[in-house]
């Protein structure tokens, strides 16, 4: 479906810092495979046909690896599982790749064999020394549409950074300059534990594994399994809707103290998390829990400075519950369990989190939910009975413009686990959502039915 044309590599236009750049913690806890990526745009034919698109994202990838140069550098491991960045400017790649393909043909772009085919991919057999850090794919379909297709190292960058990168770049790709206050902040040592080094202050539960299904002593069988990937979508008013019947606690559990309205993404994360419990239909007594992520930039005390370029992301996870309780209990208990996990993550809990990650001889058994199939069946498995249920409501993906328009499509270009999934903000912006996620294939039906069928009876009811 894709030929790919050409491959370049992308040096800084200009020279660039030496030597090695300290790494967060943060950073080490980070998966190192490459975060995959789909943008997807619907050009004009008078776009399509210009012979310098192609030039033109080249020269500013180029200069936006001047300010951003940590991302034309090279990894390297050492001791404890751990990882260097050399800042050797060993340069990003670009592909050009063409597809006879339509954009309709892929639907909805959910993360399918297909889309995946939009994505750069990573020769990991090699030594890691060798790797692009950021590889990007432009591939142009018949009909005139165009897809960034990106891979960039989870060490490197979170989502939040990741999109404050592409903003920069595509503008100086739109012909613009960077303000001084667009500039990133790379001194990842701000984030470093106190010496001498303190113990975790907390129970980090979200360092501990999750439960496993009753009668199995590991994962193992579980993440045999076939899986399948869809997208979701939620209007605004269904939205509002499970917003108000997550903000409803029942008389009897008026003790349930609620400071604050639960969010869209507590509201809808909640309603996933039972409906794919209820679709595995396991015993009443079956624990789960939820995985989210959670950026703490604005947590810290003082918080990180606004361009801070690296990993601001941890992990937590609500305390586990039985499907029992889980389901027969209104969405306000879902949601409550939510609430919790992220109200945790104070100042002093993220500190005592780093410090728990500093403290571990070897950080590799802390990583989980890597970006290709070959690694995936981990100890880590955060699939049946678990769920995880990251969010991009809050990322500036759409105003990435590379003079082509604002994209039709952000999202994965792969979930690679059982129970994961991303809300994100649907291009109308509207307030309607848009859901990618990855399930066990026998499940899926049943759950897609449930999730609608539940989201129509609470609309019924209000």
């Amino acid at each position: 479906m894709v030929t790919l044309k050409s491959t370049s590599t992308i040096f800084p236009s200009k020279p660039t810092p030496g030597g090695v750049l300290q790494l967060s913690e943060n950073d080490q806890k980070m998966q190192w495979t490459h975060a995959p990526l789909i943008s997807i745009y619907k050009t004009t034919s008078d776009n399509n046909e210009k012979p310098t698109t192609l030039e033109t994202l080249k020269d500013s990838l180029s200069r936006a690896l001047v300010p951003y140069y940590p991302l034309a550098g090279r990894l390297r491991w050492i001791h404890g599982g751990r990882l260097e960045l050399h800042c050797n400017a060993k340069g990003a790649q670009l592909l050009e790749a063409y597809s006879e393909a339509k954009l309709d043909e892929l639907g909805d772009f959910a993360p399918t064999k297909a889309v995946e085919d939009l994505i750069p991919k990573v020769d990991y057999g090699s030594p890691i020394e060798d790797w692009p850090l950021m590889l990007v794919q432009v591939t142009r379909f018949s009909c005139g549409g165009l897809c960034v297709g990106t891979a960039i190292s989870h060490t490197m960058v979170d989502g939040w950074s990741t999109a404050k990168f592409f903003n920069a770049w595509a503008k100086l790709a739109r012909g613009d300059e960077l303000e001084e206050n667009e500039m990133p902040f790379h001194d990842r040592t701000i984030l470093r534990s106190s010496e001498p080094l303190l113990p975790p202050r907390f129970e980090h539960i979200e360092f501990t594994k999750p439960p496993l299904l009753l009668g199995h002593t590991d994962a193992k069988e579980e993440q045999m399994k076939e899986t399948c990937a869809t997208i979701l979508k939620v209007t605004k008013e269904q939205v509002q809707g499970l917003r108000k019947k997550a903000n409803e606690i029942p008389h009897q559990d008026m003790e349930m103290v609620v400071t604050r309205p639960y969010s869209r993404y507590e509201a809808v994360a909640s309603h996933l998390w039972r409906c794919i419990c209820k679709a595995r239909a396991s015993d009443n007594s079956q624990p789960t829990r939820l995985s989210l992520g959670l950026d703490y930039r604005s947590r810290l005390k003082p918080s990180l400075p606004l361009g801070y370029f690296g990993n601001t992301v941890l992990h937590p996870v609500t305390s586990t519950c039985v499907h029992g309780d889980l389901l027969s209990k209104p969405l306000s208990y879902a949601a409550g369990k939510i609430r919790e996990a992220i109200d945790r993550m104070t100042d002093e809990y993220i500190r005592s989190a780093l410090d728990f990650i500093t403290s571990q001889e070897d950080v590799s058994p802390l990583r989980s939910g890597f970006h290709i199939r070959a690694y995936t069946k981990t100890p880590n498995f955060l699939g049946n009975p678990n769920v995880s249920v990251g969010s991009w409501i809050n990322l500036p993906f759409y105003c990435v413009d590379y003079g082509w328009g604002k994209p039709i499509y952000v999202g994965p270009g792969l979930l690679n686990d059982d129970g994961k999934s991303f809300i994100m903000s649907s291009p109308a912006a509207d307030g309607s959502l848009l859901i990618a996620l990855r399930l066990q294939t026998e499940y899926m039906d049943s759950f897609k039915k449930l999730f609608y069928e539940d989201i129509h009876c609470h609309q019924a009811k209000l």
